[in-house]
C-alpha cells in the first residue's frame, strides 16, 4: 500500500517545496509515496475564478467559498477517504501519536485554508478533522500540510534507517529527545560526556533516559506530567 496525498490549495505552485529535498523528497521521487496537488481556484464558477466572499455577519477578511471548496472536493472523491484533514490554529494540536495513525493511512486529503479560513458549512459537511500545527497563525494551510506530510512520510517503513532511529526520536516515549554528540571529543573547550565515550552501553541508557526526563521536566511541564501520570498507571497495574 502507497501512502498517497492530495492537497487542495490555492497556490499549488507552493509544492513540492521543502518536500522535494533529502530523505522525503527521495521517497516521492522513487515512488514510496504520492503527491496529488490541486488548484482550487481551477474550480470556481466564474470567468474571474472567485474562491471567498465577505464574512457573513459582518467583519475583516474574506471566507473561501464552501461551493467552490465543494466542486474540488467532488471531483477527486467519489466518496471521502478516512482521513481528511483542514489545517487550522483552532485545530486539535498535531501530536506524534496522530502523525502515526495518518501515516497508516491509504489516501490522506489536506485541505489548506486562506483568508479567514473556509465556510464551516463545507468542514461540517465533508467531516474534516480540524488539525493545528502550533499556537500562532500563519498566512495560510500549506507550511503546515508540508509539515504534517514530512511528519507522516518520515516514518513510513523504508524511508528512515532504522527503526530504533525513530524509537529514539523526541515524543516517541513521551519525552523530549536527549543530547547528542559527535567528534571532536573536545571542542572549543567543551568536552563529550564522559559517560558517552566508556562504552558501557547500560550506562548510557541510563544517561539518556535522564538527560531526556530532565529536559521534558524544565521544558515540556505538559508533557512531563502526563509522563509521570503514565508511569504511575504502569507502575499501578504491575502491582
Amino acid at each position: 500500500m502507497t501512502f498517497s496525498v492530495k492537497v487542495f490549495t490555492l497556490y499549488p505552485e507552493m509544492f513540492p517545496g521543502p518536500l522535494q529535498y533529502s530523505l522525503v523528497g527521495r521517497a516521492l521521487q522513487d515512488g514510496k509515496w504520492l503527491l496529488d496537488v490541486i488548484n482550487i481556484r481551477d474550480f470556481a464558477l466564474d470567468r474571474h475564478k472567485t474562491v471567498d466572499d465577505t464574512v457573513c455577519g459582518g467583519g475583516p477578511g474574506m471566507v473561501m467559498r464552501p461551493d467552490v471548496v465543494d466542486r474540488a472536493l467532488k471531483f477527486h472523491y467519489q466518496t471521502p477517504p478516512k482521513s481528511l484533514i483542514y489545517l487550522s490554529p483552532r485545530g486539535i494540536p498535531l501530536t506524534q501519536e496522530r502523525v502515526k495513525e495518518l501515516a497508516q493511512s491509504a489516501s490522506l486529503g489536506l485541505l489548506c485554508g486562506r483568508f479567514e479560513g473556509v465556510d464551516q458549512r463545507l468542514l461540517e459537511a465533508w467531516k474534516f478533522e480540524e488539525v493545528s500545527v502550533g499556537d500562532y497563525v500563519l498566512t495560510g494551510g500549506e507550511l503546515p500540510a508540508m509539515t504534517l506530510i514530512d511528519a507522516c512520510v518520515r516514518i513510513l517503513p523504508g524511508i528512515v534507517g532504522t527503526a530504533e532511529s525513530l524509537e529514539e526520536e523526541s515524543f516517541s516515549q513521551g519525552l523530549l529527545e536527549y543530547p547528542q554528540y559527535t567528534r571532536p571529543r573536545v571542542w572549543e573547550g567543551r568536552e563529550v560526556p564522559h559517560v558517552l565515550l566508556q562504552g558501557h552501553h547500560e550506562h548510557i541508557r541510563r544517561w539518556r533516559q535522564a538527560q531526556a526526563e530532565e529536559l521534558t521536566r524544565v521544558r515540556r511541564p505538559d508533557l512531563w506530567q502526563e509522563y509521570c501520570e503514565r508511569r504511575e498507571k504502569e507502575k499501578g497495574s504491575k502491582e
